[in-house]
């Protein structure tokens, strides 16, 4: 089919007429406006409403060149300008380098909140009162401990099992511990799981630390707060109480929420996309679980420290910054599919970093990223590309500097991540316009063949 024959002429209601709605009747929102699709291949004209600056994708289905067409539909791979859900759970404006949790910048969130506050926010829609937050942080505290099952199942994993492989299987085998689970349309069974979940996270990320390193599990401390309480799982050792500096809980805690959703990102999409199946919330978290262990999604951090080291000095930084020029080097931890400006969360994270330096010691690699990233705002190769440090140019360093190593990264993502994909997954539970998800394809195999039996094929 030739693109001369089955293009379409679209244009706005604003600047062409339309049977149903025309620019007198659009509001400023977009409510009321419409788009006239006039199909060349037939001459026949369509008017598609406008809503939240979207049209629906099944509008377009009655776009047909015979009664036989099944109508249009939209190609568009990776979901580049689709939009799957409607949400009040995070907004972003990557052309300003605006993130909001629930309406409150996430530059306010960072400097004055602490995790579990931000946690309830995702998940309530609101901030807590203190009668709120008070039992929301019991709940939380009193789930922290795993069935002692659990650990065992953790420990049957071989000695060099990759730490987010450990927690994929291990949140997901939290299903056959809660079968009441599936239950998901009693509220009050979606929200113990909510609290379950958000709790036990640290507890299996630290096993999975723990069980790389050879070193036996350590039990949480219910009188530490959560960040404190995860760094003790993580090193306490024959200590009575591990008690870490208040400056590195407290970076812990702006990093979490910095990672505590980030819109429909591909973990988010998955997430929602196997929540659609109504299956209980860990096999869900599970899928989000299963792209952040993605390098393309959660493993980008760990690239940008290899950058580094493969840099090696600041004086080697001006002709990495030519090779990335010239097609030879990539530029790891700059830009973003989001932020066409600077990652508000990078900022926050850059700030972070200093304080943790304070008492961890300051990483060499500090100066060739403070460098590097001098050198790319200043120039005009990397500006005119809209190419700002994102929120894993600096993270990296921190975890680093935590005594993390790389393959604990997207653990420490997908800890803090949990709120987020909860807060979606009740979203999408509670959204009567949600179906299941099943998107279209374009075949372009063949058609109509014969089968030839075995039989006839191997004798040729």
């Amino acid at each position: 089919m030739s693109t001369e024959t089955a293009s379409t002429d679209i244009a706005s209601s604003d600047t062409a007429s339309s049977s149903t709605a025309s620019s007198d009747t659009a509001s400023a929102d977009g409510t009321g406006s419409s788009l006239t699709v006039r199909d060349n291949r037939t001459g026949t004209e369509y008017d598609v409403a406008i809503t939240d600056g979207t049209i629906r994708a099944s509008d377009l289905a009655k776009i047909k060149a015979d009664d036989e067409d099944p109508g249009l539909a939209v190609y568009d791979p990776g979901f580049v300008n689709t939009a799957s859900c409607r949400s009040s759970i995070t907004f972003i404006d990557g052309d300003k380098g605006i993130l909001e949790y629930r309406g409150y910048p996430i530059e306010q969130l960072a400097e004055k909140s602490s995790y579990l506050e931000v946690a309830y926010l995702l998940v309530h829609g609101e901030l807590p009162s203190r009668q709120q937050f008070d039992a929301w942080e019991h709940k939380i505290t009193f789930h922290t401990f795993v069935h002692e099952n659990v650990k065992r199942f953790m420990e049957g994993f071989r000695y060099d099992a990759h730490p987010m492989g450990m927690l994929l299987a291990s949140v997901g085998a939290l299903s056959t511990f809660y079968p009441e689970s599936r239950n998901i349309s009693d509220e009050n069974i979606r929200q113990l799981q909510v609290i379950r979940l958000i709790a036990k996270m640290p507890t299996l990320g630290a096993w999975a630390f723990r069980h790389a390193q050879g070193k036996p599990y350590t039990y949480p401390d219910n009188d530490l707060g959560y960040a404190a309480n995860f760094l003790s799982m993580l090193f306490k050792m024959s200590e009575q109480r591990f008690e870490a500096d208040e400056r590195l809980i407290r970076a812990l805690e702006v990093l979490f929420i910095l990672h505590a959703d980030h819109e429909q990102n591909c973990s988010t999409n998955a997430v929602r996309s196997v929540g659609s199946s109504q299956v209980d919330p860990y096999s869900a978290v599970s899928a989000g679980i299963a792209a952040l262990f993605g390098p393309l999604h959660g493993g980008a951090n760990e690239a940008v420290l290899k950058m580094l080291r493969r840099i090696g000095s600041v004086d080697d930084v001006p002709s990495f910054i030519e090779g990335v020029k010239g097609g030879k080097e990539r530029l790891m931890g700059f830009g973003h599919r989001v932020y066409k400006n600077y990652d508000p969360r990078a900022t926050i994270i850059k700030k972070a970093c200093d304080e943790v330096f304070e008492v961890t010691g300051v990483n060499p690699l500090l100066k060739i990223a403070v460098e590097l990233e001098k050198i790319a705002l200043e120039d005009e190769y990397f500006v005119t590309r809209q190419l700002y440090p994102n929120v894993d140019f600096y993270s990296g360093l921190i975890y680093e500097a935590l005594s993390f190593p790389p393959e604990m990264f997207t653990v420490l993502f997908a800890i803090p991540r949990t709120s987020g994909w909860l807060a979606q997954w009740l979203e999408l539970t509670d959204d009567s316009e949600q179906k299941i998800a099943r998107p279209k394809q374009i075949y372009t195999g063949g058609r109509n063949l014969d089968f030839v039996p075995a039989s006839e094929r191997w004798s040729r």
